[in-house]
């Protein structure tokens, strides 16, 4: 048995892929196991390769593994992107229609499934996830049932049809990996946990979440990678506690809204990028020349200029200390993680009305939009 897996999905973008490691990592987390899940993404809508990592431990972990124990590849793009980080005694788990082949380079193990032939077979090809899911489900040996329950949970609003067809995707995959099972060299069994759930969330949701208990109900942004899950979030959650959240035409006016309200007396902040935020220094220098509070969040992303949207960097601190016309009184803020990036986002507006001042959180791609485990929060500690 082992105290951690290193698993990875790839395809390409509007396969499915993204919803492959939710399924995974969310049955994972209810069975109490410690998650760190990071997504890699092209810069367009649909097509180009993907992947979801999600390294699965006993113990708490604050980042993806540099190995990879399980490989789920559904096209041969993703086996000559992704091998290089595997081992003797890892295994990739291929669908059959791409013909995969391995690279000569290549370690791993090579086990081909007929996902997307047996998904037609079930009813459509959509359901191809499903039984690499099931597939996965075999080879680290957990107990169907605990997927079952979940995938009933995700799909009862979509009919009692669409659950059966999705669970018997499951099971096939499940079956078919079995077969295979004497074929595989290598331990991919992890080690039983306490079986206490945790909360699951990416740092965007975390820093939402603390805008919201900090008492901001007002935001004012535009939408820009990799930002743009904070939005969405406010979106759902502001109006429930009587907040409205505007999208403005650019990050200039977003920026100058937030201050319009903050000093009409509401909490109000917005969230960008790298990009965004060169377009506001005019107005947080307005914020520090007027002493009014300012609440923003930069999470970073590759540069320079519009740059490099879906990957990481962490290159934008000088900008945030010195970037405004003259000096000013300001406070940059760096969370480490997502349970760190909810308790700093309530600080950060403590500090901007404290000291009447603008305050910046500085995020970054992987912090904002990596899905981690975070313990129960400690709603006692806001103030």
């Amino acid at each position: 048995m082992k105290s951690q897996v290193s698993w990875k999905v790839g395809g390409q973008q509007g396969e499915g892929i993204e919803s492959t490691g939710e399924i995974f990592a969310t049955a994972m987390n209810r069975k109490g196991y410690y998650l760190y899940g990071y997504r890699h993404f092209s810069s367009r809508i649909k097509g180009g390769h993907t992947n979801n990592k999600i390294r699965v431990s006993t113990t708490p972990v604050h980042a993806i593994s540099d190995d990879l124990d399980i490989l789920i590849a559904f096209d041969q793009e993703t086996i000559e992107l992704n091998h290089q980080e595997m081992r003797e005694d890892s295994v990739i788990i291929a669908d059959s229609k791409a013909k995969p082949e391995k690279p000569e380079d290549c370690r791993a193990q090579l086990i081909d499934l007929p996902f997307t032939a047996t998904a037609k077979e079930l009813g459509t090809a959509l359901m191809k996830n499903m039984v690499a899911v099931g597939a996965t489900c075999a080879i680290m040996d957990f107990d169907i049932s605990d997927f079952e329950a979940l995938i009933t949970n995700m799909f009862t609003k979509k009919g009692d049809k669409v659950v059966e067809m999705n669970i018997e995707a499951l099971n096939e995959g499940y079956r078919l990996m079995q077969e295979q099972l004497t074929t595989v060299d290598g331990d991919f069994v992890l080690e039983e946990t306490k079986g206490d759930p945790h909360l699951y969330m990416i740092g965007n949701d975390a820093i939402g979440l603390g805008a919201l208990s900090a008492g901001s109900r007002f935001m004012a942004a535009y939408p820009i990678t990799p930002a743009s899950e904070i939005m969405e979030y406010m979106i759902e959650n502001l109006p429930k506690v009587g907040g409205t959240v505007v999208q403005t035409e650019d990050e200039i006016a977003a920026a100058n809204m937030a201050i319009g309200s903050n000093y009409a007396g509401v909490r109000s902040f917005t969230a960008s990028a790298g990009p965004g935020l060169s377009l506001m220094m005019e107005a947080i220098g307005l914020s520090g020349m007027t002493e009014t509070p300012f609440v923003v969040i930069n999470t970073q992303r590759g540069g320079p200029s519009t740059g490099l949207p879906t990957k990481q960097e962490q290159s934008d601190l000088m900008q945030m200390i010195y970037g405004t016309h003259g000096d000013i009184p300001k406070i940059v803020v760096a969370p480490t993680d997502a349970e760190d990036a909810f308790y700093l986002t309530m600080e950060a507006f403590n500090l901007a009305e404290m000291y009447q001042c603008p305050v910046i959180i500085l995020s970054d791609l992987q912090l904002s939009l990596g899905k981690q485990t975070v313990e129960k929060l400690d709603y006692s500690k806001i103030e």
